[in-house]
């Protein structure tokens, strides 16, 4: 796991997954999981992986991904949480409440769709329809 945090502390990177061959990922929020999941899942099953942030929606992604080892930077109590009832090992540098938006005011809008959320299954359409509808307006 400390190669891909070397990788990716110093490539700057938001994502990387090792399964067999490292990739790494500089998209924002979890745009890149997601898109990952939807159309090359079996990059994440199996895989190791290092994220700069992980709120609950990014935990549910990965989970349902298959993924079997995390390290985050930043980690929220619910992405912890949930990571632990799935058996995904973790590790992290920090542990958050939450995880906050980009513009620091309030909490980050998938960890707030999520929230209600009892498991992976549950977060993945309210997800689907953020990043959706992200994609639409941009």
């Amino acid at each position: 796991m400390e190669e891909l945090i070397d990788i990716l502390v110093s490539g700057n990177h938001s994502l990387v997954v090792d399964n067999g061959e490292v990739r790494t990922f500089d998209g924002r929020g979890v745009s890149d999981l997601f898109r990952l999941l939807e159309n090359d899942p079996g990059i994440l099953y199996g895989a190791r992986v290092a994220d700069k942030v992980v709120g609950k929606g990014a935990a549910a992604l990965m989970i349902l991904g298959g993924v079997k080892e995390v390290y985050a930077m930043v980690i929220s109590e619910p992405a912890f949480d949930l990571f632990e009832k799935s058996g995904v090992k973790i590790s992290f540098g920090k542990r958050v409440e939450h995880i906050i938006n980009r513009k620091g005011d309030d909490i980050c809008p998938v960890e707030k769709l999520c929230a209600g959320c009892a498991t992976p299954e549950e977060c993945f359409p309210l997800i689907k329809g953020f990043v959706q509808c992200i994609m639409h307006n941009s």
